[in-house]
């Protein structure tokens, strides 16, 4: 593909906004390009990201990787757009990509369906997609390059494991054992993939009761209103499964806005996702039992499949990040002053 300098994509959307052809996109905002990054090089590769939104603190570290890394520094140009929560806005998002001619376009799906048609055109235009954190279902692989994120689906197995193998130190091995489960964007790859995970080790112990599930959105505002419910509607809750660290911020607040207590030493165990500096705070002041890691560092990764699709390099079809596990019985002092996130 001829690769646009930096002049003449800043020329095709002043054309865009001259002729309104932006008028529909005005939910996406008024910032198109990242101002920070205006490379000067005719040679700067494009990419066009459609970041998910901001709803927490992952999310705002992923979108930091992505950012700093595709910099005019490192050769590159970035067009972001913020989604807002909203996959209306993602598909305009990759149409203007696609109409600027990005020479590559990294896509975070808000949620997995619905992508066959844009990705199409992306493929017809010759542009490579790279999907980033959360999955796409389509009906041609093809469609997209690769995909570079987490294994939801072990991190909800592992989580399970955790909490089976705490409940036995504690000697509650074969006690009732009633849970309630924050989820995150119902159809997202995070939802489904921790939600199932940890399903697969609820369905091996019979005495683990699932009391509800019900969607927090990620958002903590959201989190605290449904633990808020569980609490008015069940009585007797030992686990809550958080599906990342901003509803668990959000259920602490309700549980002790209850006047009951959670974390290791509460009557409340709760597990979360993410492992984000200000979760693991919370762990180390007792509200946490244990956190699993959600690696957001995934800038470098793209960049590094970016290079190798520019050699004509194969790709692998999907990458998993490294991630780890987090609970109280570790040094959290030690590892939070290394955290990037």
């Amino acid at each position: 593909m001829k690769r646009l300098g930096r002049g003449a994509v800043l020329l095709f959307i002043s054309v865009l906004f001259l002729t309104g052809c932006r008028g529909e996109d005005e939910a996406l905002g008024d910032s198109r390009l990242y101002d920070e990054m205006s490379g000067e090089g005719e040679g700067d590769i494009i990419i066009g990201f459609s970041e998910i939104g901001s709803e927490s603190d992952w999310r705002r570290a992923h979108t930091e990787s992505f950012k700093s890394t595709f910099s005019s520094e490192n050769g590159y140009y970035l067009l972001f757009e913020d989604a807002q929560q909203k996959q209306e806005n993602q598909l305009k998002a990759i149409r203007n990509f696609i109409l600027q001619e990005v020479d590559y376009i990294v896509l975070d799906p808000i949620v997995e369906t619905g992508w066959d048609a844009v990705l199409q055109e992306a493929k017809d235009a010759g542009i490579p997609v790279i999907l980033a954190d959360r999955f796409a279902e389509v009906a041609d692989e093809e469609l997209y390059t690769c995909w570079v994120g987490s294994n939801f689906y072990e991190e909800g197995e592992r989580a399970g494991e955790w909490l089976m193998n705490y409940l036995r130190e504690q000697g509650r091995g074969d006690e009732p054992i009633h849970i309630v489960t924050l989820q995150g964007t119902l159809g997202s790859s995070a939802q489904i993939g921790r939600t199932e995970g940890f399903h697969k080790v609820l369905l091996e112990n019979e005495n683990w009761i699932m009391l509800e599930q019900q969607s927090g959105d990620f958002v903590q505002a959201k989190g605290q209103e449904v633990m808020e419910y569980f609490l008015d509607t069940y009585e007797d809750i030992d686990v809550v499964i958080s599906e990342n660290d901003n509803m668990a911020f959000g259920a602490i607040d309700a549980i002790q806005a209850a006047g009951k207590s959670c974390g290791p030493d509460g009557e409340i165990a709760i597990i979360s996702f993410d492992s984000s500096y200000a979760a693991l705070d919370c762990m180390l002041n007792g509200e946490i039992n244990a956190d699993f890691e959600c690696n957001p560092l995934l800038g470098p990764m793209v960049s590094d499949i970016v290079r190798k699709l520019e050699r004509n390099k194969p790709v692998e079809k999907i990458q998993y990040v490294k991630e780890k596990y987090f609970d109280t019985s570790m040094d959290l002092k030690k590892i939070m002053e290394n955290r990037a996130y």
